[in-house]
């Protein structure tokens, strides 16, 4: 399983969840799949929906990229919207699986992350993570 180096690893502040520390080498990768967003979402889950997006954004722009030690939980809030897979056949439940963000629905469901001059989002714990299991 890839780990993406440099990724922050939750939301400051909460306890959402960016990514995992270690793969799962009994049951394998959770499946990735398409979650319902209501509009009574409560904000923190909005906020952390936005977040997560910023990060994708800030560490992989347009470029293709690997599912890896992304939380299976949190990019399923966004998989088939903002993040699309970038592969056929597409493996929901792989680690290798290829990713890549729906810029034109990103900007719509996030507009301040993609505004003009938007400020980008700070991350206390971007850094290379402690743990090299």
């Amino acid at each position: 399983m890839l780990k993406h180096r440099g990724f922050p690893g939750r939301l400051p502040g909460t306890d959402f969840q960016f990514v995992i520390r270690r793969a799962n080498k009994k049951e394998g990768a959770s499946t990735l799949i398409k979650r319902e967003r209501f509009k009574d979402r409560k904000s923190a889950d909005r906020k952390a929906d936005e977040g997560f997006m910023a990060a994708l954004w800030a560490q992989f722009g347009e470029e293709v990229f690997e599912r890896g030690n992304l939380d299976a939980g949190r990019l399923s809030w966004l998989f088939g919207r903002e993040v699309v897979a970038a592969e056929d056949p597409f493996d929901a439940a792989s680690y290798d699986a290829l990713l890549r963000i729906d810029l034109r629905r990103a900007q719509v469901s996030f507009p301040a992350i993609f505004a003009e001059g938007a400020e980008p989002m700070v991350f206390d714990d971007w850094g290379d993570d402690e743990d090299e299991d």
